[in-house]
């Protein structure tokens, strides 16, 4: 049985380490679909399996869908390299203001 005290979770089962399977993941950082497929896999053991939080889990997993419409944008609307790949630009600071465009 689970027992859960100020947003954590730990079990009663002797199941070796404790420590989460997905932190290991998310420390090395998340930079291919490979990568993010990992994480959400670990993270799905370590919520069935008790060593991660419901919020911990359900934060992740919104950072992660974030993560994936970040590359969305980027695939749909990044500016072309050289070498095939895209890249999204935010924000450029020395782009005309939206009253310069207008006025002309």
């Amino acid at each position: 049985m689970a027992n859960k005290a100020k947003g954590k979770t730990t079990s009663n089962k002797s199941s070796g380490s404790q420590s989460p399977k997905s932190a290991q993941h998310a420390a090395n950082g998340i930079r291919t679909g490979h990568d993010f497929a990992n994480l959400m896999s670990a993270l799905m053991c370590d919520l069935i399996e008790g060593r991660v939080a419901p919020s911990v889990g359900n934060a992740t997993c919104n950072a992660g869908g974030k993560l994936l419409k970040v590359v969305e944008m980027q695939f749909r609307y990044g500016t072309q390299n050289g070498d095939d790949s895209k890249t999204l630009i935010l924000s450029v600071s020395d782009t005309p203001s939206l009253k310069q465009l207008t006025a002309a």
